[in-house]
């Protein structure tokens, strides 16, 4: 097990604490593990009603992240994924609470309900009203657990921050009560889980997921879904937790919802980000409409990778509650979606970009011939792929592979715009075309180099003039150094693009002759990079780890050299 920890036994404790010691608006309660607003005295004197929290941990930032003006007074933390005792809810309660009383929120799991249940009954005899609202948003068994009802997730964040903005309004208990309740009844959620999680005082996984199963429907404890599936595209998975949402949630064209997209702990915002498209997208064609959508890790289960998606129906009041200020540090006020499709901005790039013109090809065959090479060395990218990824996955950051064969497919799905009668200005136009779709460092690069030799060819006396694509193949070469900063020896694709550059230029006879020569050289000078100490780029940060690995850079310009050459 690899995990920031000290004691697993202590895990809890040390959170809290240091969870209260970055932030002063925080306390702890002495012996527990309960953390309420430094102000909570202030709260009550004022007649303020308090809302208080909980669960087990292993949830971050829920609970302990939601205390704060506008949303929770105060949250109890149990062991991960355990329910807090009765006693440290109740010390909670009695801390916080007063004549104005005490709204508790609850998710739903036997544990919780019972533990804050008793401890609103003992408070209830020392004089303190106290209501309880229980959240049961999770919709992925349906009607068929009538027993327990259904689970609480990450929708019980928004009940959240409509109880906490009635609250801060200055509502009475029993009103602040019927707007959370009235928030959980309009709420629905389903989650996906792609990885299982590791609780640390059992040092393993809690359940087992084959390397291409995910669970649709998951608690975020690891409970057992709905079923198991096959890992699929994102929208094709998602789909499925959108459905039984709107169909559970009986949400209908017109409405007005929430979205809440909730990553589990091990989710990049990257997909997050993707599975908000979606989800805004398909509302949309549903004709239900998202007046706020929030995006982030809100509730999650500890490093799990998944998310889950809620919608919570909003009418005028949840509205303004939702957008209402607080100062918990977790929570992210929502944004206000686009009515349709993303928006574009315009954009003002001045003059266009000034294209030589250069000789133009004294036939149709030399225009043929070029426009050949162009498509050949696409081909010879497209096919190289995935051996560019297994080498720059070695040494680098594995996206070689995958960045030059979009480069390659960007250049041909606008070859057919592009001058090709005069290959300088149609070489410009590669370079542009490189430079907004080649990214990571060899689309910079890539675009200079192409863009140096188009300025270089456009001053040749002709198009078939060998000389005149040998100056254009050095005035690139320069061009790259110039912008990166590397020479040869440094072990990047100057090694194969230099030698070979210079073989064309010094090899005599014909084209083919040449176009060999110059595969040749890079062939050579790619393999010589395996026993080069790595100077520039992510392969310096590895050190003698890559010895006896090409450098990919250098293997990807002896593919299209070799393209050219046959």
């Amino acid at each position: 097990m690899k995990k920031l920890i000290n004691d697993p036994a202590r895990v809890v404790e040390e959170m809290v604490e240091g969870l209260a010691l970055a932030d002063a608006r925080l306390m702890l309660l002495p012996d527990e593990t309960a953390v309420v607003r430094a102000d909570h005295e202030a709260l009550r004197q004022a007649g303020q009603v308090a809302l208080v929290s909980g669960g087990g941990s292993g949830h971050e930032p829920a609970h302990a992240g939601y205390i704060g003006q506008g949303m929770l007074t105060g949250v109890v933390a149990g062991a991960v994924f355990t329910s807090p005792s009765v006693d440290a809810v109740l010390k909670t309660i009695l801390t916080v609470g007063g004549p104005a009383g005490v709204l508790l929120i609850v998710k739903n799991y036997t544990g919780d309900k019972l533990n804050f249940g008793l401890a609103a009954e003992f408070a209830r005899t020392r004089g303190v009203p106290v209501e309880m609202v229980i959240v049961g948003d999770d919709v992925a068994l349906g009607d068929g657990a009538e027993g327990v009802g259904r689970r609480g997730i990450a929708g019980t964040v928004l009940v959240h921050k409509i109880a906490g903005a009635a609250a801060e309004a200055g509502l009475p208990l029993d009103q602040v009560r019927a707007e959370a309740q009235a928030a959980a009844d309009n709420l629905a959620s389903m989650g996906i889980g792609l990885s299982a999680c590791t609780v640390p005082a059992a040092g393993q996984p809690g359940f087992e997921l084959g390397p291409d199963e995910v669970e649709f429907g998951l608690g975020i404890h690891g409970e057992s879904g709905v079923r198991k599936g096959s890992i699929a595209p994102a929208d094709e998975m998602l789909e499925e937790l959108l459905s039984r949402i709107v169909a559970h949630g009986r949400f209908a064209k017109g409405d007005r919802v929430a979205l809440l997209v909730n990553g589990l702990g091990g989710t990049p915002a990257l997909e997050l980000a993707i599975a908000t498209r979606f989800a805004l997208r398909r509302l949309a064609q549903l004709g239900i409409e998202v007046r706020a959508a929030l995006s982030g890790t809100f509730m999650s289960a500890l490093e799990m990778a998944g998310c889950s998606l809620s919608l919570l129906r909003l009418d005028d009041q949840r509205t303004e509650r939702l957008f209402a200020v607080s100062e918990a540090p977790a929570w992210d006020a929502p944004t206000r979606p686009a009515a349709q499709a993303a928006r574009s901005a315009p954009v003002d790039t001045g003059a266009a970009d000034a294209l030589p013109l250069g000789p133009v090809w004294a036939d149709a065959d030399g225009e043929a011939a070029f426009v050949a090479a162009i498509h050949k060395i696409i081909a010879a990218l497209r096919r190289a792929e995935p051996e560019l990824t297994r080498l720059d996955s070695a040494v680098g950051d594995g996206d070689l592979g995958i960045s030059l064969s979009r480069g390659a497919e960007s250049v041909e799905a606008a070859l057919s715009g592009f001058d090709l009668a005069h290959p300088a200005r149609a070489l410009a136009q590669i370079s542009a075309n490189l430079r907004r779709s080649l990214g990571g460092t060899s689309g910079p690069l890539y675009a200079m180099f192409v863009l140096r030799a188009a300025a270089t060819l456009a001053e040749a006396d002709s198009a078939e003039d060998p000389a005149g694509w040998s100056r254009a193949l050095q005035a690139g070469c320069e061009g790259m150094m110039a912008l990166g900063g590397a020479v040869p020896g440094e072990r990047t694709m100057l090694d194969a693009l230099v030698p070979a550059a210079k073989a064309f230029a010094e090899t005599a006879g014909s084209a083919a002759a040449r176009l060999a020569a110059m595969n040749q050289a890079a062939i050579a000078g790619a393999e010589a990079t395996r026993s080069m100490q790595p100077l520039r780029g992510r392969s310096s940060y590895l050190g003698d780890r890559v010895t006896g690995h090409p450098d990919p850079g250098a293997v990807a310009v002896a593919v299209w050299t070799a393209a050219l050459a046959g």
